[in-house]
């Protein structure tokens, strides 16, 4: 299936591992520029460098600055812009409780999970109009609507993400941006399952194993298992392309049924 995206330039925040590299890989595929940001040039985004298909920034994108930065990093070497996806996030379970999370906390969690992509949108937004048909495509949560305490400020920062997308989707429309969002579940990346991921720092808490933690969490999935990165990054990538020309102001929930409402 041919998604129109050839030739065509494309913006990847948090681009350096998990969903993000596997998105940046899978635009490139599509024959599209990726102009990624994070906070360091991984080694596959470097190999990807070199084979001439990617455009890596070293950018803090909690920098108020940062994505602006960014922005103006992928105009000047591609001459305009396409699509933005917005997927820098980071999430720290509260083992504690809601009173162990300072305002530094807060303010941590909202800088990286929504401030960054409201301020990459707000640079990005004049080379989307420009063009007439851009895409904003952000990775939010499916806690954006089934909030957790263990994450209760990860759970409100995507609930105020989600809210933004799709009141900006509203504004844009007219002009030619369509603005959706993906909700994955747990996903298979260092997040959920790396050294100090949710499944680690949940068992040192608990007393019981990163694994069993995992475990229970993928149980909680009709599917039985975690997303894995390439699927979420097939849908934002889907999203992004021609051949969802009239999909905005949209939710996709990929969480392989953990959500049970409708």
């Amino acid at each position: 299936m041919d998604l129109g995206l050839t030739g065509k330039t494309v913006i990847v925040t948090g681009a350096g591992r998990g969903i993000g590299l596997a998105v940046t890989r899978a635009f490139v595929r599509e024959g599209a520029a990726v102009v990624t940001g994070s906070r360091d040039v991984s080694a596959e985004l470097k190999e990807m460098a070199d084979a001439g298909n990617v455009h890596p920034v070293a950018v803090d994108l909690r920098d108020p600055q940062g994505p602006s930065t960014l922005v103006e990093a992928a105009v000047s070497a591609f001459g305009g812009l396409d699509v933005l996806v917005n997927n820098v996030g980071a999430v720290h379970p509260r083992t504690g409780g809601f009173r162990s999370i300072t305002d530094e906390d807060w303010d941590a969690t909202l800088t990286i999970n929504f401030l960054a992509a409201v301020r990459a949108t707000r640079a990005a937004l004049p080379h989307l109009v420009e063009r007439g048909t851009g895409s904003i495509v952000t990775v939010s949560s499916v806690n954006a609507f089934l909030p957790d305490p263990l994450v209760i400020d990860y759970s409100a920062a995507k609930a105020a993400l989600s809210n933004f997308c799709k009141a900006l989707s509203k504004e844009v429309g007219p002009s030619g941006v369509r603005v959706n969002t993906v909700s994955p579940g747990p996903v298979a990346t260092d997040l959920w399952l790396g050294g100090d991921g949710v499944a680690s720092t949940v068992a040192r808490a608990t007393g019981g194993s990163a694994e069993a933690v995992a475990e229970q969490a993928a149980g909680d999935a009709v599917t039985g298992r975690f997303t894995r990165p390439e699927e979420v990054a097939d849908l934002v990538v889907f999203l992004a392309g021609a051949r969802a020309g009239n999909v905005t102001g949209a939710d996709f929930t990929i969480d392989g049924g953990l959500v049970s409402t409708l």
